[in-house]
C-alpha cells in the first residue's frame, strides 16, 4: 500500500509488454498526487492503456530537472506524494532523476523504489553472457573520442559491459568499441518483451553491414575480455602474415592461417591489414 507520509516514488514501468506493470506500481501511479514524466504525452497514452487516471502529469526531463526540484520539495512539504517514471523501464537508468532523489534525501523526505522492468537486466537475463559483475554505461556519447575515453575506463574491467545506443549510431559505436576493447563477443538486444523481441550475436570485429536495417534503440552487451592480453601488436601480426605468405597466395588463406597464432583480431581487420601492409607494399618485402 502507498505510504501515508509524503513520499517520492521511483516507479519502473514496462519496456514493451504492458503485462509487466506490477499491481503495486499500478496502485502507486493511481494514487500519487503528481506524476513526473519525461514525455507527458507518451506517459499519458500509457496510463490510458492501463486504465489509470488521476495523477497530474508534470514534465520532468534532463533540461528542466534542476528547476523542478524545488517544486517537488514544495509538494512533499505540503504532505503530497509524487511518483517519478521514465518513458519506459526503470527511472535513473540513463534517465534524469538522480539529482531529484539526492535532493529529497537531503531534505529528509522518504524516497521509495517500486522495482520492475529494466532493459539492461532483461538483456542480461537472456543473452547468455556473464550476468555479473556487469557495468552499465547508459547511452553512449555522440562523439567518437568521448566514446573511446568512456570505454577505455572499462577496458580492463572483469565483467560484461552494457549500454544503450541508437541504431543510426550503432555501427560507428561498435567500430570504436572494437578499437578500444578488441574483438569481443557481443549481443544486441532489441524489442525486449515485445512481439518481435530479438537477440543478435556477433563480435565487435565482425563488421556487420545489416545493422542499419534495425529500428529504434538497442541494448548492447559486450562480453568480458580475456584475462590475458587481449590483442597482438599490429607489427607482430604483420610479421606473422609475411612469414606465412607464399607466392601467389591470396589474402583469405593467409588470414585463416594467421588467426590461431594471434589474439584480438577479427578476420575482416586482418584482411584489411593484409591488403594495406603486405599486398600493396609487395609480398616479398621484409621487416626492417
Amino acid at each position: 500500500m502507498p505510504s501515508p507520509s509524503p513520499t517520492l516514488w521511483v516507479v519502473a514501468t514496462p519496456i514493451g509488454n504492458l503485462g509487466d506493470l506490477s499491481d503495486r506500481a499500478r496502485e502507486v501511479l493511481s494514487t500519487a498526487d503528481a506524476l513526473l514524466a519525461e514525455d507527458t504525452r507518451k506517459t499519458g497514452r500509457f496510463l490510458k492503456q492501463c486504465g489509470i487516471s488521476g495523477p497530474r502529469l508534470v514534465s520532468f526531463f534532463e533540461h528542466n530537472e534542476n528547476s523542478r526540484i524545488q517544486q517537488v520539495l514544495s509538494m512533499l512539504g505540503q504532505g503530497r506524494s509524487v511518483a517519478l517514471v521514465s518513458s519506459a523501464g526503470t527511472p535513473l537508468m540513463s534517465d534524469p532523476g538522480f539529482r531529484l532523489v539526492q535532493a529529497c534525501r537531503q531534505a529528509g523526505f522518504r524516497v521509495s523504489p517500486v522495482p520492475g522492468p529494466s532493459a539492461p537486466v532483461a538483456a542480461l537475463m537472456a543473452s547468455g553472457l556473464p550476468p555479473y559483475p556487469f557495468a552499465f554505461l547508459g547511452f553512449m556519447p555522440r562523439k567518437p573520442g568521448e566514446k573511446r575515453r568512456l570505454l577505455a575506463q572499462f577496458s580492463s574491467a572483469p565483467g560484461t559491459l552494457v549500454f544503450f545506443e541508437r541504431v543510426s549510431r550503432l555501427a560507428n559505436t561498435l567500430h570504436e568499441a572494437y578499437a578500444v576493447l578488441g574483438d569481443r563477443q557481443i549481443c544486441l538486444a532489441r524489442e525486449l518483451t515485445k512481439k518481435h523481441e530479438e537477440f543478435i550475436f556477433a563480435t565487435l570485429g565482425s563488421g556487420r553491414e545489416d545493422l542499419s536495417e534495425l529500428m529504434g534503440e538497442v541494448t548492447v552487451l559486450v562480453a568480458p575480455g580475456a584475462k590475458e592480453s587481449w590483442t597482438t601488436d599490429k607489427e607482430e601480426v604483420v610479421r606473422i602474415m609475411r612469414g606465412l605468405c607464399r607466392p601467389d597466395e591470396g589474402a583469405k588463406s593467409v588470414v585463416e592461417r594467421t588467426v590461431p597464432l594471434i589474439r584480438g583480431w577479427g578476420k575482416k581487420a586482418l584482411y584489411d591489414l593484409f591488403l594495406r601492409e603486405i599486398q600493396r607494399k609487395g609480398k616479398g618485402s621484409e621487416d626492417t
